[in-house]
């Protein structure tokens, strides 16, 4: 890649930066497009956030991805939010408009996506582990296909204000999932990144289900692992990265890509991570 001055500069803000395989996925996607475009990580801490939305701005950065922590920090900061993105309340793309930024979320389609490999969603009984901003994404995701909501998470306060914003059903703490019936299981939060662990116990796991694990580090996390054994349907969170990383490049570019790209540099990012 040889970058000039009249390269596009695009990139993701998150804290820590060190786990992000957007960089490998979105420069693969600019070399498929024969686009003279470059994606950087930026470790952003939360104090450091407004600064660095102007010092994008300042420096003609075109598109941001935002991650954890500042999916939901970041909305105030914001020119323009979509429609979609404020219902969700949570965004994770921004895209320049003039001197601004419009906030987006494809958090939800690549949650669709994903699921929709595996089932149907209308009429089904879901269930989310977690409250933040990716939770925020599957509930809206979920609704929106007709699903039945209920939302499980450490602190149950954060259920129920996350249940009452996307009519959902607040169900509790994590350890409520064993009494409940489901048909999708959605773990949003950050439990098993880099680690063998699970965020339930594998006992909890439903035979005939299918459960979608966000954390795509390791590919075959400890949940999905477990879910396999207990005759669940497996989706990794590297269909939900991908499918999202795709919906973005469209609203920057006007461009498709065919999924296989990102997929490929995703795997590839993996094998050389340390």
């Amino acid at each position: 890649m040889e970058i000039s001055a009249s390269t596009a500069l695009c990139g993701i803000l998150l804290h820590p930066a060190g786990h992000t395989r957007s960089p490998a996925m979105h420069n693969a996607a600019y070399a498929a497009l024969s686009l003279d475009a470059v994606y950087v990580a930026c470790d952003v801490a939360p104090d450091d956030l407004p600064g660095a939305l102007r010092g994008a701005l300042a420096l003609g950065f075109r598109q941001l991805a935002i991650s954890l922590p500042h999916k939901e920090a970041v909305i105030p900061l914001l020119d323009q939010v979509t429609d979609t993105a404020r219902r969700i309340g949570a965004v994770n793309t921004l895209t320049r408009r003039g001197d601004g930024w419009l906030g987006d979320n494809t958090d939800w389609i690549g949650i669709v996506r994903a699921l929709e490999r595996e089932t149907p969603l209308d009429g089904r009984q879901a269930v989310i582990l977690g409250a933040g901003g990716t939770a925020h994404a599957a509930a809206f995701a979920l609704r929106e296909r007709g699903a039945h909501v209920t939302i499980l998470n450490r602190t149950p306060a954060r259920a129920q204000a996350l249940a009452d914003d996307l009519g959902a059903v607040a169900g509790g703490s994590l350890r409520e999932l064993e009494r409940l019936p489901y048909d999708v299981l959605v773990n949003t939060t950050s439990v098993g990144m880099r680690t063998d662990e699970s965020p339930v116990p594998a006992t909890h796991l439903r035979p005939g289900s299918v459960v979608l694990d966000a954390v795509y580090d390791p590919a075959e996390t400890r949940l999905l692992r477990a879910a396999a054994e207990r005759g669940a349907r497996p989706v990794g969170g590297k269909w939900m990265l991908v499918e999202q990383a795709l919906e973005q490049i469209r609203l920057w570019t006007g461009k498709e890509v065919p999924a296989q790209v990102l997929e490929r540099a995703f795997d590839a990012a993996g094998r050389q991570a340390p």
